[in-house]
């Protein structure tokens, strides 16, 4: 009797042993296309060709803000150029920093009648810098950190007064 058990409990224990390995491994086929840690991350203004195409060289400033909406920003003194600005990233495993991969800047240009006179569309390759954040006019000379002042200071003796004897 003790033998009719013994072999009830083998067979149980097989079956569930393969049922756990058969789900185990359907698992992770299953997963193995839904985890994938790479992602592309895009940050701004996405262009649409339709409303692009719906303001040619001409049109106004009106026109522009009700096609493309508001700018990402503008020029820094005459607000005659609108930017529209876009940056895709790319990020192979989630604890690396992602890698810039594509940036778009759409430059749309007024002339002095509020009028669209161009419209640039830079890229990344395009190599164009645009510094929107910084208001300070660098100005000529070596910049040198706090410990370079201190090493440069301490090659030269100061200078002792002398008396008139």
């Amino acid at each position: 009797m003790q033998r009719i058990f013994k072999g009830v409990r083998t067979r149980e224990a097989f079956l569930v042993g393969t049922t756990i390995l058969f789900s185990a491994s359907l698992t992770g086929c299953n997963t193995a296309a839904s985890l994938n840690p790479a992602e592309t991350l895009t940050q701004g203004y996405v262009l649409d060709e339709q409303a692009l195409d719906s303001i040619p060289v001409g049109s106004s400033r009106e026109q522009v803000l009700l096609s493309l909406g508001s700018p990402s920003t503008t020029a820094t003194f005459d607000n005659e150029v609108f930017y529209y600005i876009s940056e895709k990233r790319y990020r192979p495993v989630q604890f690396l920093r992602p890698k810039t991969i594509d940036r778009r800047i759409l430059a749309v240009y007024f002339d002095g009648d509020g009028k669209v006179s161009q419209i640039a569309n830079y890229g990344l390759q395009d190599g164009r810098v645009f510094d929107f954040i910084s208001r300070t006019t660098p100005t000529g000379g070596k910049d040198q950190s706090f410990l370079g002042q201190l090493l440069a200071g301490a090659g030269t003796t100061p200078s002792l007064p002398t008396t008139g004897r």
